[in-house]
């Protein structure tokens, strides 16, 4: 059979709309990457947005007058000498495959939504610029290739930050929902109720032969570039094994229960599933630590606990599981909180000293890096820069530092923009 396109690639483009429409809405073209056996590395990327308080979660300052230290008091750990906040227990029996930052600076940028993108790609935020994710630069410098998606998102809506920004929207994550909603499902993944999938076949086979004709006249075109991942959104749809990765319900009960029935922890249990079949980066948004007011309340009842519940049981998970030495996990959020309470029981923004956690990907545990003042006010020691932590992250990944990536107007973006990884932070 031979068909006829206007090779101006209207027809094509058409089809390629309509017949996303038929899938139930299907946009894997804008959402799959390309994925090699380069790397055998992975990431787990978890943000707690809002800017969790240094001085209630891994720098607590039990000294410091009422008004600086608040309610919470420490604990030990499993390592001697590391102490981190008593809301965290079971993050403190894995503090031996842990590796504490205390002494992460930043600027002020007057906004979440910037520091965010800081944090998350970074690369301090210019006008007219998106920058991309870690999991995005990561997934290019690799140019991993497989039936599983290389980059997912659990439970945010893609955002500015946190995707591929301008290396183009085939880095962006595949986005899924809730993992502890009962309804859970992923959209894209089955076939739209009502269509067989001998259909969808046949529609594959002529949107194959679309391509084979129109190739002969197009010698390039940006519609070109979509086929590749037209056809990986075809062959998830087809594949068991992509199905059962997503198909959290087949867990154990007990593990499901001891990972936490809530958000956060049925999402950390879906990223470990993902990393052990296939997927190379995964990011978890977890909002709720912007705490201008009430605190110590919002900390102790819910942010805190489940955090805490799916992070240490992660961790362990992975290590039983021989999979933490090659995958890297980060706990990070925009900033950290001031160290005064302010009127309402609150802590506002602060990113001049804060914390963040690497474990797994090549990272030594048991150890604690930088320290701040009296105050957690002021990095005292070993000062690390949101450069810095972008470096420490992409060495841990096997990435080179020197890549650098070319915005659409042909600007050059150093993936690191100088920063030097934190050497101490290396087994």
């Amino acid at each position: 059979m031979t068909l006829h396109c206007n090779c101006d690639g209207i027809a094509r483009r058409d089809f390629l709309r309509l017949g996303m429409v038929g899938l139930g809405g299907l946009t894997l073209p804008e959402l799959l990457a390309a994925q090699s056996k380069a790397s055998d590395k992975s990431m787990i990327f978890v943000w707690l947005g809002g800017g969790p308080g240094q001085l209630d979660t891994y720098d607590l300052k039990p000294d410091a007058p009422e008004e600086i230290r608040g309610e919470f008091k420490p604990i030990r750990t499993n390592v001697p000498g590391i102490e981190i906040c008593e809301l965290l227990p079971q993050t403190a029996r894995v503090a031996d495959k842990l590796c504490i930052l205390r002494s992460i600076t930043s600027v002020d940028l007057g906004s979440h939504e910037r520091s965010s993108r800081y944090l998350q790609t970074g690369v301090l935020p210019v006008p007219n610029m998106d920058f991309a994710s870690y999991g995005s630069v990561f997934v290019k410098a690799k140019k991993f290739r497989g039936a599983m998606p290389p980059f997912a998102g659990i439970l945010k809506p893609l955002e500015r930050g946190y995707g591929g920004g301008f290396l183009g929207a085939e880095y962006d994550p595949f986005m899924v929902g809730d993992p502890s909603d009962p309804k859970f499902s992923v959209r894209d993944l089955t076939a739209p109720r009502g269509i067989p999938l001998e259909r969808i076949a046949r529609r594959r086979e002529i949107l194959e032969e679309l391509n084979r004709s129109c190739h002969a006249a197009e010698s390039e075109t940006k519609l070109a570039s979509y086929d590749p991942a037209v056809e990986q959104a075809y062959s998830m749809i087809f594949s068991k094994e992509v199905r059962a990765a997503f198909d959290i319900a087949a867990e154990p009960e007990k593990l499901r229960d001891a990972y936490g029935r809530t958000p956060v922890g049925q999402g950390l249990l879906l990223a470990r599933r993902l990393v052990e079949t296939g997927v190379k980066a995964v990011s978890l948004w977890m909002g709720g630590s912007d705490t201008h007011s009430i605190n110590f309340k919002s900390m102790k009842d819910k942010l805190l606990p489940p955090v805490d519940q799916g992070f240490g049981t992660l961790i362990e998970d992975l290590h039983q599981r021989g999979l933490l030495e090659r995958t890297l996990v980060v706990q990070l959020g925009e900033f950290g909180r001031t160290p005064k309470v302010n009127k309402d029981a609150g802590r506002d923004h602060w990113p001049k000293a804060f914390s963040a956690v690497l474990a797994g990907g090549g990272i030594r545990g048991g150890q604690v890096i930088g320290s701040t003042d009296k105050h957690a006010a002021e990095v005292k020691d070993r000062p690390i820069s949101v450069e810095d932590l972008a470096a420490t992250i992409y060495t841990a990944l096997g990435v080179d530092l020197s890549t650098v990536n070319r915005s659409p107007e042909g600007r050059p973006i150093p993936i690191a923009s100088g920063g030097k990884p934190v050497a101490e932070a290396f087994a």
